[in-house]
């Protein structure tokens, strides 16, 4: 095979492919509650699991720039086709543990890696003005497999609640030749040396020299906090309105379809909606959405989600796309790392507390908390950086 961006892109499509085609996500919670564990333990699990991610998010974004793109995905899909064998075998919330960490490895050494990839693909055939297009697409096939996930998932799940983490081992494993094709591209000669202090000095850059990037950063991060929390209340929805367990994969894949198609066309967003208004109709339709999920309750909730997933489909390529257009080369899987770095840092604080509050009070309480925080934190954004972003 002629290596080269061309096929980088469509070696990123099989990545996202395997990370995504989640086959579990739709009976997840059942399947932890089934095994034993409460909300409160199910957050905690995925508290470690993104305390795991904090703690290597920006050393591996760190290692992408300077390591290789192309070795750090490897060993990220690596570690995903582990952690899914682990998770095919293990009972108990200790086992759980150890597979949360293994897969937390591997989102890690992916996250920010990926997104680099493609933007440096694509900037080395001067083609970066199409990033947007390819990551709302890449975007896009992330959530049509996690739909039609949704549904082999649940007729997988009717056979054994197990059965969809052990094909999900087969699943995952796909990324690792996908990763070994990948051509690595080149950046700017002046990288450098790897070093604490100038991983430091990245850090320093983005959080006080470079106003607009960190504007971008924040907002991005409070937006993925919002989104990765609500995918850990739907199927408690679900069932706190009494959702026949059948309807759990069908609803699940409609809302991932959702994602997907405003995905594939947030590019077009651009020409009609300035950045700044961009940001505040995401903080409206997310936070804001999050609360009136609260507040609804029953059935008609479930077209306030999907108002959500359809504004999480513009915000994830658009969002990445204001932050590539900051950021130079050579530190851009750092700086994308850094911003899973601030969501799952959020989301271990926050989560754990909401599952506590939902199994000892009451979830539509939660979801109302949970979104008044998420929605203040993004307008504060707004309200701070406001003369930077108009500008």
């Amino acid at each position: 095979m002629q290596r080269g961006p061309g096929t980088n892109i469509q070696l990123l499509y099989v990545l996202k492919f395997a990370k995504w085609f989640m086959l579990f996500m739709p009976i997840i919670v059942v399947f932890f509650q089934d095994n034993g564990l409460d909300m409160q333990q199910i957050f905690t699990l995925k508290a470690i699991n993104a305390v795991t991610i904090v703690a290597l998010e920006v050393p591996s974004g760190y290692m992408a720039d300077h390591w290789g793109r192309k070795k750090t995905l490897l060993l990220g899909t690596i570690l995903n086709f582990t952690g899914f064998l682990a998770y095919s075998v293990a009972h108990g919330f200790g086992m759980f543990v150890v597979a949360e960490l293994l897969i937390g490895f591997s989102m890690s050494f992916i996250s920010g890696a990926d997104s680099a990839m493609l933007y440096d693909s694509l900037k080395s055939v001067n083609r970066k003005e199409d990033y947007s297009r390819q990551e709302g697409r890449i975007t896009a096939l992330g959530n049509f497999s996690e739909a039609g996930a949704g549904i082999l998932g649940g007729f997988l799940a009717g056979i054994s609640l197990r059965l969809p983490f052990i094909t999900q081992a087969g699943i995952a494993f796909i990324g690792i030749p996908a990763a070994l094709l990948l051509w690595e591209p080149r950046v700017r000669s002046s990288l450098h040396k790897a070093s604490m202090r100038s991983l430091f000095n990245t850090m320093k850059d983005t959080f006080l020299n470079n106003r607009l990037l960190r504007a971008y950063l924040l907002f991005s991060s409070f937006a993925g906090m919002t989104t990765l929390t609500l995918a850990w209340f739907v199927q408690p929805y679900f069932k706190s309105i009494e959702l026949p367990l059948e309807w759990f994969g069908i609803i699940w894949t409609a809302l991932n379809l959702s994602v997907a198609v405003t995905a594939f066309w947030a590019h077009k967003v651009e020409r009609f909606i300035t950045p700044a208004n961009i940001l505040l109709y995401i903080a409206l339709f997310t936070g804001g959405g999050f609360i009136f999920l609260g507040i609804t309750g029953g059935w008609w909730g479930i077209a306030i989600l999907f108002i959500i997933y359809l504004a999480r489909g513009i915000a994830t390529p658009l969002l990445k796309n204001f932050m590539n257009r900051n950021t130079n080369s050579e530190i851009r899987a750092t700086v994308l790392s850094m911003r899973s770095f601030v969501i799952r840092i959020g989301f271990a604080i926050v989560s754990p507390l909401l599952g506590w509050y939902t199994d000892l009070y009451d979830l539509h309480n939660a979801l109302i908390i949970a979104g008044s925080i998420f929605l203040a934190a993004m307008l504060i954004v707004l309200i701070t950086f406001r003369k930077t972003l108009k500008e």
